[in-house]
């Protein structure tokens, strides 16, 4: 295998390239800042149209972590792995392995995890080449979509006490895109709390699936958008609040489990000056990471590490009042509380 460190790129501590013929590996990983302590992140396998957008990806999903990772109070800093390829044809066990002795090779500078295309049962291939892997689906927490959809349920609570004055999500209406792990987690609880759903996904039949089990409303993907709902939960890739979906957004929240949702930093104010609450996605999605991070205690205790992502409402809470306070953007005020914690690292 071939492993390349990347020259400096921007605030970024390392990327490293990775290319294994034998088993058909390209990877990267981005480690962007251990101030806190060691990069954990999970690896997203995807296929990518060339490497500038899976270098791109990469780096947009590990600054994001540790954004996740400070606003959850976890001791740890950001990092992501991606790999190169189809994660239902390229993904084998030769490639799982030569993934680890990447990993290994960062000597616990960063720990992998599971995302979009990888699997817990995909980590247990990884961790028997090296240790710095959670997310287990033995002895560990297991898959994180359970959490992360907890978490985005208890945020999306909190988004509609500050936006819509009420504790009640009974007969609020939902508009879901992507029905994946932690969308369809996410349906179930917002349908036993009472919610009118409305959903979309590429899979005709995981919507029919939900339009039966949770009396949910099938929406083509392309007009998800233009839903007239209390809320927008965006559960599936990155950079869908943008120039052109967001005047079409009829939604008064915006609150959902996908990363990097805006597809840049002045879309937040634009959904301020629109009067659209938005709550930051690196603040409401670190369900899953707070639960994996409670492997490291020794014994995984999901009780406790419930108690935590159930913290993430009173995050969003804090982050809506500073919004409030300073006339800026949410998620201008999630960066700040996040970035004051990693100044008040540097000054001790």
């Amino acid at each position: 295998m071939q492993i390349v460190e990347s020259g400096r790129i921007g605030d970024y501590e390392r990327v490293v390239r990775a290319f294994d013929r034998e088993s058909g590996l390209k990877a990267i990983v981005a480690i962007h800042n251990t101030r806190r302590g060691p990069a954990l992140g999970g690896c997203r396998m995807w296929n990518y149209s060339n490497d500038a957008d899976a270098l791109e990806d990469a780096l947009r999903l590990a600054r994001g972590m540790t954004y996740k990772n400070a606003l959850a109070d976890l001791p740890f800093g950001g990092g992501k792995t991606v790999v190169i390829g189809d994660s239902i044809k390229d993904k084998n066990p030769a490639l799982l392995k030569a993934l680890g002795e990447l990993v290994h090779f960062l000597e616990g500078a960063y720990t992998i995890a599971e995302d979009v295309g990888t699997t817990p049962e995909d980590m247990s291939v990884i961790h028997t080449v090296t240790p710095y892997v959670a997310g287990l689906s033995d002895g560990g927490s297991g898959d994180p979509s359970p959490a992360t959809a907890w978490g985005v349920y208890c945020g999306i609570k909190s988004a509609v006490q500050e936006r819509l004055d009420t504790g009640d999500l009974r007969g609020l209406s939902v508009a879901i895109q992507g029905l994946g792990n932690v969308g369809w987690h996410l349906a179930r609880r917002l349908h036993e709390a009472g919610a009118k759903l409305f959903v979309s996904d590429i899979h005709n039949q995981r919507m029919r699936e939900a339009e039966e089990l949770f009396r949910a409303t099938p929406i083509p993907a392309y007009r998800i958008y233009d839903a007239p709902v209390d809320v927008f939960a965006p559960c599936a890739l990155g950079a869908i609040i943008n120039d052109e979906t967001l005047p079409r957004l009829k939604a008064k929240i915006v609150a959902g489990s996908a990363n990097n949702q805006l597809a840049e930093h002045r879309h937040g104010d634009e959904l301020k000056a629109r009067n659209i609450l938005y709550a930051p996605d690196y603040a409401i999605n670190a369900g899953g990471v707070i639960n994996i991070s409670y492997e490291y205690s020794g014994t995984y205790d999901q009780e406790a590490a419930y108690r935590h992502v159930s913290g993430i409402g009173s995050t969003l809470s804090a982050i809506f009042k500073r919004a409030r306070r300073l006339d800026i953007s949410t998620n201008a005020a999630a960066n700040h509380i996040a970035e004051d914690r990693f100044r008040a690292l540097e000054a001790a």
